[in-house]
């Protein structure tokens, strides 16, 4: 009944994870900084909390 090849449900939960990965270096290289220099936050809190997502971004 599902008429839909194997390798192509295979590959959507990897390519899933590869964009959340993605978006997770985005946030932490560009976003982050950039919103932390907005509000005032210090470097060592901005490097702790991008070190965080990056974490984050490898348990996918």
């Amino acid at each position: 009944m599902n008429n839909v090849p194997q390798e192509k449900t295979a590959a959507q939960p990897e390519m899933a994870s590869l964009l959340l990965g993605a978006g997770f270096a985005l946030a932490s290289l560009i976003l982050l900084p950039a919103v932390a220099q907005r509000i005032g936050l210090g470097s060592s809190l901005t490097i702790a909390l991008r070190g965080a997502l990056m974490r984050a971004a490898n348990h996918l």
